[in-house]
């Protein structure tokens, strides 16, 4: 019997929960490369009446296992482990910014990483590098920060505001959208206040033209302005729902908090703060423009539970 096969006949899975800003995870220890987890299971687990619910479902496995994660050896070989993203609906996703952190919270409680240093992950949108960071809010939760890589804008807007038309439920008309690239495909949609954005109707998917080849979430943002911290920086500030692809809206979004705070300091212009604060449903994040076009997302990782599931597969 294949390490595939076993893994199927058995009829039970432990997993964690865990959450970025109430954006939740089951994550999966499978540091023995043994699980085979198909596209229904992934929907069982995260159906949130017949299963435990989460908005994606996330396994530990060694890089060498798979051939996205080979390649993030080749780039890194401390990239030992690999985080295996799937959304709700089983499908196979680049990266996870919130998803990063909480990984990072459980690689510390399995003993792989002991908390010092830089935790090296191998994700399908390359390698992830996540330190722990003191929590600005003064809140319970570990605060984690990843470099999240380059960011892009695959067309890169002159007096236009976006490359996109974007129509969304429960607003009168449609808006232009900017497309950011994090590792994963983005649509950013500016609202001119908390109203429009408590209005839109983010229970459906927005249509978004020219459609993606491959999809792409939706945020819809508030620029709340910009003031100075305690430290002298300037900091912009912007409010911030979302829709993913494969989920549905979410309560966060962490590579779309990215793409929301780029999108806003690439309208803003010269002169726009580096660092921003987003607001999403599920709390608070912050976002850094690095040089040499990368990005750095930092915010709290939550492990809640603990629960032994069977899987459907399985019978």
């Amino acid at each position: 019997m294949t390490s595939s096969s076993a893994a199927r006949s058995a009829r039970r899975l432990a997993v964690v929960k865990g959450h970025g800003t109430e954006n939740d995870f089951l994550l999966v220890d499978d540091r023995a490369d043994a699980l085979d987890l198909l596209p229904q299971d992934v929907r069982a687990l995260a159906d949130r009446r017949a299963g435990l619910g989460a908005d994606g479902v996330i396994r530990l496995a060694p890089s060498a296992g798979l051939p996205e994660g080979r390649a993030c050896l080749a780039e890194d070989d401390a990239a030992v482990w690999f985080m295996d993203y799937r959304n709700a609906d089983g499908s196979v996703a680049e990266m996870c910014g919130n998803g990063v952190r909480v990984t990072a919270l459980f690689a510390e409680q399995l003993g792989v990483w002991d908390g010092s240093g830089e935790l090296v992950l191998g994700t399908r949108a390359g390698v992830r590098r996540v330190r722990r960071v003191p929590d600005p809010t003064g809140a319970a939760a570990p605060w984690y920060a990843v470099e999240m890589g380059r960011w892009r804008l695959p067309a890169p807007p002159q007096d236009a505001p976006g490359d996109a038309e974007v129509r969304v439920t429960g607003l009168e008309v449609t808006r232009p959208g900017l497309s950011v690239d994090v590792g994963n495909p983005h649509t950013v949609v500016a609202l001119p206040d908390e109203r429009e954005l408590a209005a839109a109707d983010l229970t459906r998917a927005p249509h978004v033209a020219p459609v993606p080849p491959h999809g792409t979430n939706v945020e819809l943002v508030v620029p709340l302005g910009e003031r100075h911290g305690p430290d002298g920086v300037l900091v912009g500030e912007v409010r911030m729902r979302v829709h993913e692809r494969g989920v549905g809206e979410t309560r966060s979004c962490g590579t779309g908090a990215c793409a929301a705070a780029l999108a806003v300091r690439t309208w803003a212009g010269a002169g726009a703060p580096d660092v921003w604060w987003v607001h999403v449903p599920g709390g608070t994040v912050q976002v850094t423009a690095l040089p040499a076009g990368r990005v750095e997302l930092a915010g709290p990782a939550v492990l809640v539970a603990d629960a032994v599931l069977t899987l459907p597969s399985s019978g």
